[in-house]
């Protein structure tokens, strides 16, 4: 299996010092409540309704993490760790809120018959689309 590169790396990070053992992350809880010295809380019942983009039930969720993980990215805590430097592009973002909220360490310990993007977009209230691009991501590393 090869190395996890470094963004999924710092990811899992994130995954660990919030104590996230099971999928759905929560990442509406870590916008409001990010834990002392990360990145600054975020008012969700402030945002535009038109942020939120509504392809499917599940895109809402998708609009926050990809707010999280701009967040994290652009935070103290995200540049002592070099993340504004792995992330410089909206698809880098994306994918970064991908990882955000389909962690490698979740989606490796499913086994390999429920590693579908259908099983995926369920389990972890994610886009089938986002499910699609996670699993194609991690391709080389499960």
């Amino acid at each position: 299996m090869a190395e996890l590169p470094p963004l999924e790396t710092i990811v899992c990070e994130v995954i660990r010092t919030f104590e996230i053992q099971a999928p759905p992350v929560p990442v509406e809880s870590m916008l409001q409540h990010p834990l002392p010295g990360m990145w600054s809380e975020v008012d969700i019942g402030k945002l535009s309704i038109g942020f939120l983009k509504v392809k499917s039930p599940y895109s809402p969720r998708m609009s926050l993490t990809r707010l999280l993980a701009r967040h994290i990215i652009e935070s103290d805590w995200g540049h002592a760790r070099q993340l504004h430097v792995l992330a410089t592009t909206d698809a880098d973002i994306h994918a970064c809120a991908r990882m955000l909220v389909m962690p490698y360490t979740m989606i490796s310990a499913l086994s390999p018959a429920t590693r579908t993007a259908s099983a995926i977009s369920s389990h972890f209230e994610v886009p089938v689309e986002d499910a699609e691009l996670r699993l194609t991501e991690l391709a080389d590393y499960l």
